[in-house]
């Protein structure tokens, strides 16, 4: 984490992903940060100066550059250089790429799973996976994305973060099947991180790790959709 802890509110009050590569660094913010999603009823001046503190962090760190884009569930994933400035905002995608330094990538969630991928080579994606992300194989994308810059799958890392459990996730049979393959028979209960970490090995990739915490046991902590919250977090991966 940064030194100067008293200037950087928003990522020191964030949840840091550990045992990152030299010029990586990796957040989740919590309940505590406050939403950061652009789509709830919240006073948007509220939303908007909690982004903007959030640049102003990055801006500290020598970030320039923050990559997001309007959310649909799908697997879309965007590639982005390094020729412009500011907080670009896209339309219609679930997933970011960068091997520009000085450039972060983000994602919101409340419930479906920040995926952060980097290669230490100089290279990362963000990635939004929920039941449909995942059926689609967004994970596959993001790493083939980075495997035609040069990083190939099994040299790169990946992080989990914090999302909703499988013992808390219950799903209809065609949410099951359309993410396993396996017909169910009822209602029954998904561990998404589990099938992207299923995905993720089968790329052989180099190192593949997973949060524990689960946004719907511990709404202390996280936001939920499930548990009825309109607030989301953010999964922040910059490349310094």
């Amino acid at each position: 984490m940064p030194t100067e802890a008293r200037r950087l509110p928003v990522l020191d009050a964030a949840e840091a992903v550990s045992r990152m590569p030299a010029g990586i660094a990796a957040w989740t913010t919590t309940r505590a940060n406050g939403s950061f999603g652009l789509g709830s009823d919240e006073p948007v001046g509220a939303v908007m100066g909690r982004w903007a503190a959030l640049q102003q962090d990055l801006t500290l760190l020598g970030v320039t550059r923050l990559a997001s884009a309007h959310q649909v569930h799908g697997a879309t994933v965007q590639v982005h250089d390094g020729g412009w400035q500011g907080w670009l905002r896209g339309a219609a995608a679930d997933g970011h790429v960068t091997t520009a330094r000085g450039t972060a990538v983000a994602v919101t969630v409340a419930d479906c799973t920040p995926v952060f991928v980097w290669h230490p080579g100089g290279a990362i994606a963000a990635l939004h996976a929920g039941w449909r992300g995942t059926a689609a194989r967004i994970l596959d994308r993001g790493l083939d994305q980075l495997d035609a810059l040069g990083f190939p799958a099994d040299e790169c890392e990946v992080y989990l973060g914090p999302s909703i459990c499988g013992a808390c996730y219950e799903v209809g049979p065609e949410v099951f099947e359309a993410i396993t393959g396996r017909a169910s028979p009822g209602k029954g209960c998904l561990d998404v991180r589990a099938v992207l970490a299923d995905q993720a090995a089968k790329r052989r990739v180099r190192d593949l790790r997973s949060d524990p915490g689960c946004s719907l046991c511990d709404q202390s902590r996280f936001f939920s959709h499930r548990g009825g919250d309109g607030g989301r977090m953010l999964g922040l991966v910059a490349l310094l």
